[in-house]
């Protein structure tokens, strides 16, 4: 009897010793398909709660997943994660920190960070030309960004209120005929603007930091992807489905080196900016606030010239000019409104991008521009500074004619 129990403790021994140790989960399990339920940047933190916010445990993660032949699909909010967490350490940004629902104090430094990143990206690579044109445009942005900001603390003694009025005034002495055909966000601005209120000013300003979030998390983490990893970086990124076969396109163009490939790649770029990332996002700005939304994004087109060498100011480019009844009147403000998709992108093509070109034609030259301290092109763009200039130009460019 006592044979048979050892001979059976025996065999369990070597059935165990023989049999195949279990496995231990993978570091990535926890983290395949995943949604990226914070990728339109409208929430602190990263694309989702379950993924690690630094580097060494997303690299791990992703090395593993890859050796063990993880379909890209099934990991692509992780590998999204990684790179975005390469670009914001690399921008100097606190990703946890970054949460534009807390307001303008808790993001003024990361709003202006992410610009003085894009500069630090295309002076370091010239020929990403998208991130030079996002430093620049992205600048006067910033800059309309603090106007608000300023225009918040003052509301009673200028900035809005007093635009709104001004044009007010304007309209009261302009024949009646042909303030029944003035522009939709004119009259807005005039009946509108003067009631605007602080409310109205800090929902706007956590719109615009959502729509910056939105763009900075889609294409920056690409940029690095391909300064870590080339083309490699890119295609792992398409096999992801993160980005369609235009943005995979524009890489193969910066990728061989010729003008033509990163013009065209400007022009992708831009187009996945504006008419994907945030378009819905500037619908919904301009139809919230029972109107105010509105009159914010005209304001922010009037203010908005971006500071590329020889880009007309929107007012320049495209001015409001009606006729009636043997009348005509010509106005200093712009005809169109930035948050319209048509009219933003018929504005990009026809004048920021081509003189973007212009610039990068001579790559020295664009790195002068971009080298320069952000707070100087920052305190050259500021409204508040030129709204006499602005104000006046209004008084003495509104023309009303006899056709």
């Amino acid at each position: 009897m006592r044979r048979c129990w050892i001979a059976l403790l025996l065999s369990l021994v070597l059935g165990a010793l023989l049999a195949p140790a279990a496995r231990a989960v993978p570091a990535y399990a926890e983290y395949l398909d995943l949604p990226a339920i914070n990728g339109e940047g409208e929430f602190g933190g990263g694309l989702h709660p379950a993924l690690p916010l630094s580097e060494p445990p997303l690299r791990a993660a992703l090395t593993q997943a890859r050796a063990d032949g993880i379909a890209p699909s099934r990991y692509a909010t992780l590998l999204h994660q990684y790179w975005l967490v390469v670009a914001t350490d690399n921008a100097a940004v606190d990703l946890v920190a970054w949460e534009p629902s807390r307001g303008v104090a808790a993001n003024t430094a990361t709003f202006g960070q992410v610009y003085v990143n894009y500069f630090r990206i295309a002076a370091a690579r010239p020929d990403f030309y998208w991130a030079g044109l996002a430093g620049i445009a992205g600048g006067s942005f910033a800059s309309g960004f603090f106007d608000v900001g300023d225009v918040g603390a003052v509301l009673s003694v200028g900035g809005i209120h007093e635009l709104g009025t001004a044009v007010a005034e304007l309209l009261r002495a302009t024949p009646p005929e042909l303030v029944a055909g003035v522009p939709a966000d004119i009259a807005g601005l005039a009946v509108n603007g003067p009631r605007l209120s602080a409310a109205d000013l800090a929902w706007y300003q956590i719109r615009l930091m959502i729509m910056q979030k939105h763009i900075f998390t889609d294409l920056v983490p690409m940029h690095e992807a391909y300064l870590a990893d080339g083309m490699a970086g890119i295609d792992e990124l398409f096999a992801a489905g993160l980005i369609d076969d235009g943005i995979r396109t524009a890489w193969v163009g910066i990728d061989g080196g010729t003008a033509a490939g990163r013009a065209d790649a400007l022009v992708r770029m831009t187009d996945r900016e504006q008419n994907h990332i945030v378009a819905d996002q500037w619908d919904a700005t301009a139809a919230g606030r029972d109107g105010m939304g509105r009159v914010l994004t005209y304001v922010t087109t009037i203010a908005g010239k971006p500071a590329v060498p020889g880009v007309r100011a929107p007012g320049v480019y495209a001015p409001a000019t009606v006729r009636a009844g043997g009348l005509g009147l010509r106005m200093p403000l712009p005809d169109f409104n930035w948050a319209d998709r048509d009219s933003r992108w018929a504005y990009l093509t026809a004048d920021l991008v081509p003189r973007h070109l212009d610039l990068t034609a001579d790559a020295a030259h664009a790195v002068t521009v971009y080298s320069e301290p952000f707070p100087a092109k920052l305190t050259r763009g500021r409204m508040l500074g030129r709204l006499p200039e602005l104000i006046a130009d209004l008084t003495t460019q509104w023309q009303v004619w006899h056709q």
